[in-house]
């Protein structure tokens, strides 16, 4: 009978650690997921838009 309860109890830890760990995983990765998304968007707004650049030709004065 103490050894059922001691491999129950091996048994019951095993699976409380193992989802713990699971969970650990899980978060870690939805977070690099948001980092990566986070990037990505941030690289997007730095990236050089094509505007539009308005010049003034100079003219050339009038000579007297």
């Amino acid at each position: 009978m103490k050894k059922l309860l001691a491999y129950t109890a091996l048994l019951a830890g095993s699976a409380v650690a193992g989802v713990l760990v699971w969970r650990k995983v899980e978060a870690d990765q939805h977070r690099d997921d948001l980092w990566a998304e986070a990037e990505k968007i941030s690289s997007e707004q730095d990236a050089p838009r094509a505007e539009t650049v308005y010049t003034t030709e100079s003219v050339p004065a009038p000579r007297a």
